[in-house]
């Protein structure tokens, strides 16, 4: 059933939601800038790379398994939560408007990601006590992490800013204006690839990839060093979820069990991903610093990361699993 059940307010809803939710696309972006990820390194990048992609194979394998007892086309909600896991609840929210996400399914995918999430953490900082004797006993060297650590950290640092009212009022201007375009763009786009055979990019899909590239694009600009950008992009994202829970009905919450044991599945079957993908930049640094004060930054920076490439990972794993639907 849902909140927003009748016509009028389900108009009303639609454009609230959509405005929200590129305008939130875009801020959340604004704090990738590239040129800090570097600080990481190839080896970290290339390990974060690795496990995206041992949960691709994981959610790819379990999908034909798991898809009967989830619901009917349920291949969006899916892709929305391996974009999540990829990168943050963020990106997870903007599946919403790359691809159609049934409300039923994201509400049952919305719960999994809790669930998972606070058991991946419960396990990694239970691993805190052993991580000397692994050290010891592999014979890692963690002199070069421990440089990429305290040159991550001074960048984190340095963007430490308080957020004026004016900064507030610009950048919540700003991403609003950049979402209304964003939709014009998208949908002046969509008949073009619709002309060429390509029906498959709509128009959430293209204006969901326009904003995110955007975005990026923008982060490397004055705009990404706004120090309102976090805390807005964190209110942005409450709005959104809120919004899209909104729509869920109790009813579709009796198949959650079964997305529960689909995603536990799925971690028995790729062990390596980091919490960098299964949790985000929130809970990365806070790992990270259970292990070692100085590697917070190095959690923030790999968070950040995986909401650079979260989108389009959860936009091309969608395309796979409705092929495989």
């Amino acid at each position: 059933m849902g909140l927003f059940n009748s016509e009028a307010c389900s108009k009303a809803y639609s454009v609230l939601k959509n405005n929200l939710l590129y305008a939130m696309i875009f801020v959340m972006l604004l704090r990738c800038d590239f040129r800090k990820l570097a600080k990481l390194g190839g080896r970290m990048v290339a390990i974060f790379l690795a496990c995206s992609f041992t949960l691709f194979i994981g959610f790819v394998v379990g999908y034909p398994i798991f898809k009967s007892f989830l619901g009917v086309d349920v291949w969006g909600a899916v892709a929305a939560l391996y974009a999540s896991w990829v990168g943050g609840s963020a990106n997870m929210a903007a599946m919403q408007a790359a691809l159609p996400v049934d409300a039923g399914a994201y509400s049952c995918a919305l719960a999994l990601d809790t669930v998972c999430y606070s058991v991946w953490i419960a396990l990694l900082l239970l691993m805190v006590r052993y991580s000397s004797k692994w050290d010891n006993a592999t014979k890692a060297d963690t002199s070069k992490l421990q440089a990429v650590a305290d040159a991550a950290a001074k960048e984190v640092e340095k963007e430490k800013k308080t957020a004026s009212a004016a900064d507030w009022v610009f950048l919540i201007g700003i991403s609003l204006m950049v979402s209304a375009i964003s939709q014009m763009i998208g949908g002046a786009l969509q008949n073009g690839f619709a002309s060429i055979g390509l029906e498959m990019f709509d128009k959430g899909t293209i204006t969901t990839v326009f904003v995110t590239i955007l975005g990026l694009v923008c982060a490397l600009t004055p705009l990404g060093k706004l120090p309102a950008v976090e805390e807005l992009s964190t209110v942005y994202l409450y709005a959104v979820v809120s919004l899209l829970a909104s729509t869920a009905s109790v009813v579709d919450l009796l198949t959650a069990p079964m997305w529960i044991v689909y995603g536990l599945f799925i971690l028995v079957m790729v062990s390596t991903a980091s919490l960098a993908n299964i949790g985000g930049s929130a809970s990365a640094p806070i790992v990270a610093s259970a292990y070692n004060s100085s590697y917070a930054g190095i959690g923030v920076l790999m968070g950040v990361l995986g909401a650079a490439v979260g989108n389009f990972f959860g936009i091309g794993i969608g395309q796979i699993l409705k092929m495989m639907s």
